[in-house]
């Protein structure tokens, strides 16, 4: 009864705003258009045979999925990775992918019948599953020098042959899974993007074991592999960390601190080695600008490289991408009315890695600013697709969480669908002693599936259509 139940709401919330009107761009000289966007509402559940609870958590919630996107254009389906799960870390979650179709009107680019087909969970060889247990927490390892089973997927794309490869922000890791989840490989990662304690020490805790043994070098805690992507040839695979290195920065008193910097890097792996073969400066938006935008409410200097940050990437070709950037402001389980504070960008650019100085070997330690020899991704000087300031404009809710970016099929007239869409956080948030809560739309907190108060929901999954014209993504290869 509880499952019809929720049938019928995901049903009647999905179909009420599946016809949303179709809205136009604040800019339509650049050809682009949001078409419409449809919800998948917080209390749908997937496809996994884990049905259940863990810690008062619902495990099998179809929630998170919108964490990335990958459209296989062969097959005419969609990919969307779940994170790390519910509770942050701190509930066993077996960490999946969800794939799904979706109808995309072949004119108007209107998408609509959103349909989960499959869930497929990451499994070791031995059948064990991965988990989203924060390493330190992991009841099967709890060693913080180790990822064991940990997996906080990010970012997803298929290779040619049908395998999944998998960045990952507990690492910063890169796996690669059979089409039925089952591990392959991990690919490696250069020294200096690994968790490191002062004593040198690998250290690849989020939470509480970070406060003994604190990093000082590599990747921010829960700042690894946010976004991933694969060349038209199959033969790179791209992964860019969510915010700079924790020790490529300097803070107001000059000490070492990434979160002051908006200098991250973007990695270049060879797929067929599982090696890197070159590292580049990625150049988030200044703080100034961004705080320009939003007077009343300004970023702290210390938000710019870890309140401010990449969230998904997609090749064009084999070296232009689109990178979706994004503040840390929104629709989300910490703002379910989206009202405060306001949201400052979340937006896509373009970006093309030629004449970008390999930093492989260069260290950008205590420094906010870049050696006068280093040439970062060239980035383009205005946003292809300004999300933010499109749904404000078109009077529409900001999500905080726009983390899934998939450019979907063409269109009659040569433009593209490019699909977005939201990890809600499977509607889900915590106390300081780790009972779980969901989250309504109205900014109540029930308990785990009591149900949400009269005129308020969980808060959905957003999945948007933006019509962009052939011309703005020129250059865009299709798999080779």
């Amino acid at each position: 009864m509880i499952r019809v139940k929720r049938y019928l709401l995901f049903l009647c919330f999905s179909l009420a705003l599946s016809g949303a009107l179709i809205l136009e761009s604040i800019n339509s000289v650049r050809a682009l258009s949001l078409v419409n966007y449809i919800t998948v509402a917080g209390e749908t559940t997937d496809l996994s045979p884990l049905n259940g609870n863990s810690n008062n958590a619902n495990v099998n919630r179809l929630g998170g999925f919108g964490s990335d996107f990958y459209y296989d254009r062969d097959r005419n389906v969609y990919y969307g990775v779940a994170d790390r799960g519910p509770g942050g870390g701190t509930i066993g979650y077996n960490t999946r992918v969800q794939k799904f179709s979706l109808d995309v009107d072949p004119d108007s680019g209107k998408i609509s019948n959103f349909k989960l087909l499959k869930t497929i969970l990451f499994k070791q060889p031995d059948g064990t599953n991965f988990n989203g247990f924060s390493p330190e927490l992991d009841p099967e390892n709890g060693n913080p020098s180790l990822q064991d089973r940990s997996l906080d997927p990010e970012g997803f794309v298929v290779s040619p042959k049908g395998t999944f490869y998998v960045s990952d922000e507990y690492g910063p890791s890169i796996y690669e899974f059979s089409p039925s989840g089952v591990f392959i490989r991990a690919f490696q990662i250069p020294d200096n993007l690994l968790p490191k304690a002062r004593q040198g020490n690998l250290n690849f805790a989020t939470g509480p074991a970070l406060t003994n043994d604190p990093i000082v070098s590599g990747r921010q805690a829960n700042r690894g592999f946010e976004g991933l992507s694969i060349s038209p040839n199959g033969k790179k695979l791209f992964a860019i960390l969510q915010d700079p290195l924790i020790n490529e920065g300097k803070d107001d008193q000059g000490n070492p601190s990434g979160s002051y910097s908006r200098n991250l890097r973007l990695v270049e792996f060879d797929t067929a080695t599982g090696r890197s073969r070159a590292q580049y400066v990625y150049q988030l938006e200044s703080l100034a600008d961004i705080n320009s935008g939003v007077p009343l409410a300004p970023f702290k200097l210390s938000s710019q490289g870890i309140n401010i940050g990449v969230s998904a990437m997609t090749a064009l070709n084999n070296h232009e991408l689109l990178v979706l950037e994004r503040d840390n402001r929104g629709l989300g389980v910490g703002d379910p009315t989206s009202l405060n504070p306001p949201v400052s960008t979340k937006r896509i650019y373009k970006i093309d890695l030629r004449g970008a100085t390999d930093i492989s070997n260069i260290s950008l330690t205590d420094t906010n600013d870049l050696p006068s020899d280093v040439q970062p991704v060239s980035k383009s000087t205005s946003p292809l697709i300004d999300i933010a300031a499109i749904l404000q404009a078109s009077g529409q809710l900001v999500p905080e969480k726009i983390e899934g970016l998939a450019i979907g099929p063409q269109l009659a007239d040569g433009s593209y669908a490019v699909i977005v869409g939201t990890d809600n956080d499977f509607s889900i948030t915590q106390n300081s002693s780790g009972t779980q809560f969901d989250v309504c739309t109205g900014s109540t907190q029930v308990a785990i599936d009591s149900g949400c108060p009269v005129g308020q929901t969980l808060i959905p999954t957003y999945i948007y259509s933006f019509k962009v014209s052939a011309k703005e993504l020129k250059g865009f290869l299709p798999r080779l």
